[in-house]
């Protein structure tokens, strides 16, 4: 079994994934090409995307029981010990200077947080 996603990515290269994979849903192609095919379509995928991302899925004799790639995506496979994870970027980790390492952290505001900040008991 083999599904391919594409986001953002051109009408033509729809068409041309709809000769061999069902499209299920817009961007959404799915079906079971032989290995080298898969191959091929992957690698018109990633010629043809432009500006779209894309992610290919598909099955393996693997621990997990199948594995993925991906084009032009913010979130990467990483091989953990043998598996395959996704690693995302953290969206406040950010190299700018905009947030000083040295304020102190904000405090909350629970009910706990405002006994603690005015000295309150129970």
């Amino acid at each position: 079994m083999t599904v391919i996603i594409l986001t953002n990515c051109p009408a033509g290269l729809r068409g041309f994934l709809t000769r061999w994979l069902l499209e299920i849903s817009p961007g959404v192609f799915l079906g079971t090409p032989s290995a080298r095919l898969r191959d091929v379509l992957w690698a018109e995928v990633r010629q043809y995307a432009n500006q779209g991302r894309a992610l290919l899925a598909y099955q393996t004799d693997t621990e997990q029981g199948y594995t993925f790639k991906t084009h032009d995506h913010a979130w990467h496979p990483v091989d953990h010990e043998g598996l395959t994870l996704i690693h995302r970027p953290h969206p406040g980790r950010r190299s700018d200077s905009s947030r000083s390492s040295t304020s102190p952290p904000t405090t909350g505001w629970s009910k706990a947080a405002k006994r603690r900040r005015f000295g309150g008991g129970s």
